[in-house]
């Protein structure tokens, strides 16, 4: 069962509030596929083209990307997996019975405008392969603001396509995106292939001296050390392995020991896809048109469309077509059921459009693409600590001495332990990042630690006693 058929079962409400019964589990294969094609999709297209514009060196890139993607692996072992077996609930319905309706409702809409902006993203990609065929101007890698009328048309068209696809079910979705996915990977190892034959790569070393000791960033890019790149591709995923996000689809898992097929995101997505990604802008770069912007102290574009087009041909086209619609169509949807919580009046089919809407009004402005890296470093720190919440419950309650699932146990719709949990590691993380100019990925880890620890302190003052333990 692939992850588009697990969350189906999920949205049409079955199990929603309830364990999955032990008929319902499935094997360790089930997961593998899903993380493949989850994970080699649209933003893999803008990732990695955005590390070279970061000035990373081979080391880095190589060698980081390892380590990062090992990390987010051992997470989602280790702390999803484990926890979604034990408990087999969503992360909607065990954030309810901790935190309360009213503060998941608060969870629900901030996860739901996220999902919009990352939609958003994958939109813009789409619409720059769309572009070509008409000669479309493609947006810079500083641009914020849409450049023509050209843009504004394709990306209105491709949003409504998405939107009313995504309005009609997972259904739908999924069996385009199971047909989709397997086309993809192998758009992005024959791009990568063709990019090496066009750098002139012959060695291990000619690959390594693409990126060789690093550079200085593009203009208006942040500079990627090492640690930037170890810390960026743990947390890239941060919502979902830390953040707890993909309890959700583990609680189907037989074992924990399921949550190792992420592996297969990380490393045929996360890894291959990254660099093969990166290899075509490194053709790019090398070109007159690319120089004549470095010249004049512009980054050149980062448009996946027109460098895939250049190493495969239509092919090409197609595959970033299709990578930025499996990426948006599932995005928006879950944006849909996210707003439904917020909203629960209005049916499936109008919350998604209304989400494909928001989504496709992001589209417009490419810097949500552009400045991808930034923000699913933005995305992953705002939602992660949440998870802090599970995580420090499930493990250390019994040693903190705390109720668990105190909201459901206390019938209380807002737990003021979490929100203040929350809020005082985001707050105070944030303004370090803005106050000290650091990295935002490098204080997610902290940010979520602090989280889970103020959530036992605060649950020990403030949880009134009771007899149900």
């Amino acid at each position: 069962m692939s992850q588009y058929n697990i969350e189906e079962e999920i949205a049409g409400g079955e199990f929603e509030r309830e364990p999955v019964p032990q008929s319902k589990l499935k094997g360790w294969k089930s997961f593998l596929g899903m993380y493949a094609g989850e994970h080699a999709a649209g933003t893999e297209f803008m990732i990695g083209p955005l590390f070279l514009t970061a000035g990373v060196s081979a080391f880095d890139l190589i060698v980081g990307l390892l380590l990062g993607n090992l990390l987010a692996v051992l997470s989602w072992r280790f702390l999803t997996a484990k926890i979604a077996v034990e408990n087999r609930l969503t992360l909607y319905y065990h954030l309810e019975k901790i935190c309360g309706k009213e503060l998941v409702i608060g969870y629900n809409l901030a996860n739901g405008i996220l999902f919009c902006f990352l939609a958003g993203a994958m939109i813009t990609v789409s619409a720059t392969a769309v572009g070509i065929p008409f000669d479309m101007e493609m947006p810079k890698l500083t641009d914020t603001m849409p450049n023509g009328a050209t843009w504004v048309i394709i990306v209105i068209i491709i949003g409504a396509v998405i939107s009313l696809i995504a309005s009609k079910g997972y259904d739908t979705v999924s069996k385009a995106a199971n047909w989709m996915s397997p086309v993809i990977v192998l758009a992005f190892v024959a791009c990568g292939i063709v990019a090496l034959n066009q750098l002139g790569v012959k060695s291990f070393s000619d690959f390594w001296n693409i990126w060789g000791e690093g550079s200085k960033p593009f203009p208006g890019q942040m500079k990627y050390t090492f640690w930037h790149v170890v810390i960026w591709s743990w947390f890239a995923n941060a919502a979902m392995h830390i953040g707890m996000s993909d309890l959700s689809v583990f609680r189907f898992a037989k074992k924990a020991s399921s949550g190792w097929t992420s592996a297969a995101g990380m490393y045929v997505g996360h890894y291959m896809a990254w660099i093969a990604a990166a290899l075509l802008y490194a053709v790019y770069v090398k070109s007159p048109e690319a120089q004549a912007f470095l010249s004049s102290g512009e980054a050149p574009p980062v448009a996946p469309g027109p460098l895939a087009n250049n190493a495969i041909g239509l092919f090409g086209i197609i595959a970033v077509v299709l990578a930025g619609w499996t990426t948006a169509n599932p995005t928006i949807y879950r944006a849909g059921l996210a707003f439904q919580a917020v909203m629960p009046k209005l049916s499936t089919f109008w919350v998604t459009i209304l989400a494909g809407t928001f989504a496709t009004i992001a589209g417009l402005f490419p810097a949500f693409a552009m400045k991808l890296l930034g923000f699913v470093a933005l995305y992953g720190f705002i939602l992660a600590p949440f998870g802090a919440i599970i995580v420090f419950e499930h493990f250390y309650h019994k040693q903190a001495g705390i109720i668990k699932n105190y909201a459901e146990v206390a019938n209380i719709k807002f737990n003021k332990s979490v929100f203040f949990a929350w809020a005082i590691s985001f707050g105070l993380f944030y303004f370090i990042s803005l106050q000290f100019d650091v990295f935002l990925s490098f204080v997610t880890l902290p940010a979520w630690l602090l989280c889970g620890v103020l959530f036992l302190v605060f649950s020990k003052m403030w949880q009134k006693s009771t007899t149900v333990l």
